[in-house]
């Protein structure tokens, strides 16, 4: 592929001495050896700002993640800070995970912070992205950011930004940003010279903050006594759980945590899985092994900057199998609600939120509790909104998403694995001091409720014949919706982007009371839920799936399971998705 003049341009801009020597040398090589479609990959746009903030492969360019797109995102940032602070002492806290380039690109952050006059709390090594989030509150910054790509393969890597209260930035600070952000045309106008002055490292004694808090979240700290040494296998899969999960752990009473030595390091490469992330078994590998040998209770393990949380229990055959984001989030919700009403815990102002594409098993246990529930959008962001809106007014108990994220107490304001890890621990110790493992447990629980049973299909539409492609499937869905799909009748249409919801019974329409948002869902008469939903950020469309089975006893867990399955098939064989 020809680089055009435009890319060209861009290229020759990188090639002047407002960038140093190695981006230009290795520019100069990619040049010298013909890689002109990595050129025009990493030059024909500037990487985005978006609404979370930065994310891409690291690289010279442009479009890559390095020194210079970081630097003129964290310019942008201080400029809108500084307007929106006015004659304030502004404070920053900075976070770094396991990523290669991370601790560097924290460093390149804080020197920019620093040179515009704000003062910079900078984490020594190390730490969990929820811990940036605590942190910020702790210690009455006016915003922070962390540097990760989440779960993403080795050669990302990103910045997310937190507004002062903690959770990631929301309308209308994540437009204003942007747009601080998009007028930065220049290296030039970044200020590159720290002031060291104004840089304050910080560590063991956050630690220690977030330890003191998470501590509380303990419910029954009889059971874990009597249980302590419940066999639990930990891996932070390189990344930074491994600087908090074990201490929490102990901190709660747990003395039997086993870690996966091989993926106990931070590394960067991430060397011994593909992509270092929970949701995929062959990440989760090394810890079920170990686990098997050790005859262990429970698996843990955290992403990268430990905000997601992946669990493996042992079925009454004895196999070890992984639970899914929706079954870890049912399980916490249904033992925090029934554990506070065991200790007297419980008040009238209690409530849990959930996503609109998360399992509908959330909202039945908060009914059956007498606890309110709430529905936001997909990402924490919203959940962390809601707890802000309703602070002093109603008790937030927990949250979560289908994604492995959940929030438990509200001391943090983004998914923090490293709290999860520790209640999970402790939900599989009262259920061994009950006689029970947490695959019995989660089965009586679905015993009792009903079983949901989620899926997820990824489409990917690449170019711009994709986008077009995806746009034409909202629409026809929108102008057409199905009557009914794999033979069971359509009852209920919630259009987010309309922010409407319409019941085709009665034909009464309601709002959904969110922000607009372009997903579409489907009701059954049976209670199953069809969304779609097109990605943000990527070229793709996901469909979520969630039927409901009966399930009169435990014994009906096998049979009701693979009817559920059938059933999703049978949805996604109607709908053509495969």
């Amino acid at each position: 592929m020809a680089l055009t003049p435009e890319i060209q341009q861009t290229i020759n801009t990188w090639l002047t001495p407002d960038y140093d020597a190695d981006t230009q040398a290795a520019i100069r090589e990619l040049q010298t050896s013909g890689q002109d479609d990595q050129l025009t990959d990493a030059f024909y746009r500037t990487l985005e700002f978006g609404t979370g903030g930065l994310r891409g492969i690291m690289g010279p360019g442009s479009n890559r993640m390095n020194r210079y797109t970081l630097g003129m995102a964290t310019q942008g940032l201080c400029n809108y800070l500084i307007q929106s602070f006015p004659g304030q002492d502004i404070k920053v806290a900075i976070a770094h995970d396991s990523r290669n380039n991370s601790a560097e690109f924290a460093q390149i952050a804080a020197g920019i912070f620093s040179a515009n006059g704000i003062t910079v709390y900078l984490f020594d090594a190390l730490r969990p992205t929820p811990e940036l989030s605590f942190a910020i509150r702790e210690l009455g910054c006016q915003s922070g950011c962390v540097i990760t790509a989440s779960h993403n393969p080795k050669e990302y890597n990103g910045y997310k930004v937190y507004w002062n209260d903690g959770a990631q930035v929301v309308a209308p600070h994540d437009k204003n940003i942007i747009t601080e952000v998009n007028k930065i045309t220049s290296v030039g106008e970044v200020k590159f010279e720290a002031d060291p002055s104004k840089i304050i490292s910080v560590g063991a004694d956050v630690d220690a903050l977030y330890f003191a808090q998470a501590r509380q979240l303990s419910i029954d700290p009889a059971a874990i006594q009597r249980q302590h040494d419940l066999k639990i296998v930990y891996t932070p899969i390189h990344g930074s759980g491994i600087t908090l999960v074990p201490g929490l752990l102990r901190e709660f009473g747990f003395s039997n945590v086993s870690i996966v030595e091989a993926q106990a390091t931070p590394n960067g490469n991430f060397p011994t899985v593909q992509s270092p992330n929970p949701e995929e078994k062959s990440a989760m590998q090394l810890a079920l092994d170990q686990a098997q040998v050790q005859d262990a209770d429970i698996v843990l393990a955290t992403d990268p900057d430990a905000d997601r949380v992946g669990v493996g229990v042992k079925n009454d055959k004895g196999e070890w199998v992984l639970l899914n984001g929706n079954q870890t989030a049912a399980l916490l919700t249904y033992y925090l609600l029934s554990a506070r009403h065991r200790a007297g815990q419980s008040t009238p102002q209690d409530f849990i939120v959930y996503t609109i594409v998360t399992s509908e098993i959330l909202g039945d246990i908060a009914r059956q509790h007498n606890v309110k529930s709430y529905q936001t959008l997909t990402g924490f962001k919203y959940i962390a909104g809601l707890i802000r809106d309703l602070e002093g007014q109603e008790k937030y108990i927990g949250g979560g998403e289908e994604s492995y994220g959940f929030l438990i107490g509200d001391f943090v304001r983004d998914k923090d694995a490293v709290s999860a890890c520790a209640l999970i621990a402790e939900m599989a110790a009262v259920a061994k001091d009950q006689g029970r493992t947490l695959y019995q447990e989660m089965v009586q629980m679905y015993a009792h409720y009903g079983l949901y049973v989620e899926d997820l299909i990824s489409l990917t539409k690449k170019g711009q014949r994709g986008a077009e492609e995806i746009q034409e499937m909202m629409a026809g869905l929108r102008a057409n919706p199905p009557a009914t799909i794999a033979g069971l009748q359509v009852v209920e249409i919630r259009d987010y982007k309309t922010g409407r919801i319409h019941d085709l019974h009665t034909g009464i329409a309601t709002e959904t009371g969110l922000e607009s948002s372009n997903v579409l869902q489907f009701i059954t008469e049976d209670g199953s839920k069809i969304s779609a939903r097109p990605s943000g950020t990527e070229p793709k469309i996901k469909f979520y799936f969630s039927v409901k089975q009966p399930m009169k006893s435990a014994v009906d867990f096998d049979l009701a399971t693979r009817l559920a399955q059938e059933k999703i098939q049978a949805i996604i064989a109607d709908m053509q998705l495969k």
